[in-house]
């Protein structure tokens, strides 16, 4: 008897026709349940029936999170491109698989609806990863050749022999003033999806009792709303605590990563621009005061990775 650890597992991503490896902590999740329609089987003649019965020929909606952690090498490079990009309305569309001792299962159609960072100074540099998909399965043992499920065979994107974890602090600008004395940043892009009926009389009585092969799954969506927020937490001192107003309706947000022991000016790791934000401030009394500052995008917010930073 074998059983399968997570520590043990390996993640790879297929995304236009390339296989990534992603390294990721131990916070792996994936999960699809049956959406399952019960009804009343006691009639007039008969009320002995008390059990009802049940109708199960559709899935919900997979999902799945992983958290992963960002490296000076940048291999892990391709995640950032699917959560911050949205071309036609549309997210990008890639396929999960997870390697276990014994198991290979696929996760098909995924999309990131969820993507948070924190900006702290004391830990690893690590984006956490929330996302939704249309089947999860098991195609096969251990051994699954992942790139030959594909036509063309899929491609293997080629690793650097190290990865070095990182740890970076926050370098935060608005309206084009520095802001100083920086505890904490968080950030976090949200897409909200919602998938199409896929719910159709003819499907349903092509299903075959317990053949998943035969049970309707979603397969379109559209995005109904996309938001970037986030908190900054500083130390109020005195050049900082007459800064910002109470809050704001129209500010030019700029947050960097630069790695530690190098100096702000540096080129960042990562960067990201928010424009224009709205922000509402407040005080938090403690031992040592702070103030947060807690923003949030627009309707008309642009929101403009800087890539050439990252990837």
């Amino acid at each position: 008897m074998s059983y399968s650890f997570l520590r043990e597992s390996k993640l790879y991503i297929v995304y236009s026709g390339t296989k990534y490896r992603i390294y990721t902590s131990s916070a792996i999740s994936l999960n699809q349940t049956f959406a399952e329609d019960s009804y009343s089987v006691k009639t007039l003649h008969d009320q002995s029936k008390m059990f009802e019965g049940s109708i199960i020929n559709k899935a919900n909606p997979a999902s799945f999170s992983f958290d992963v952690p960002l490296t000076i090498e940048k291999d892990e490079s391709v995640i950032i491109d699917l959560l911050s990009d949205l071309t036609a309305g549309q997210l990008k569309k890639f396929d999960i698989f997870i390697v276990t001792t014994n198991s290979t299962f696929k996760l098909e159609n995924a999309v990131i609806t969820n993507g948070s960072m924190d900006f702290i100074p004391d830990n690893p540099f690590i984006i956490r990863l929330e996302g939704e998909g249309t089947k999860l399965w098991r195609p096969g043992n251990e051994s699954f050749n992942i790139e030959a499920s594909y036509t063309p065979n899929a491609s293997v994107h080629s690793e650097q022999a190290t990865r070095t974890p990182l740890i970076v602090y926050p370098v935060i600008s608005a309206d084009s003033l520095d802001m100083t004395h920086i505890i904490s940043v968080n950030l976090r892009i949200s897409n909200e999806i919602n998938w199409a009926n896929y719910s159709t009389l003819q499907d349903s009585l092509l299903i075959t009792n317990n053949d998943t092969d035969t049970i309707m799954f979603p397969s379109t969506y559209t995005v109904e709303k996309r938001t970037a927020s986030g908190e900054i937490r500083q130390y109020q001192v005195d050049d900082n605590v007459s800064q910002f107003d109470n809050f704001s309706t129209n500010t030019d947000l700029t947050i960097k990563a630069i790695k530690v022991g190098n100096a702000p000016s540096d080129t960042p790791f990562f960067q990201i621009r928010l424009n224009p934000i709205s922000y509402t401030a407040r005080v938090d009394v403690a031992p040592v005061f702070t103030q947060s500052y807690d923003f949030k995008s627009l309707e008309d917010t642009i929101i403009t990775l800087y890539e050439n930073n990252y990837s």
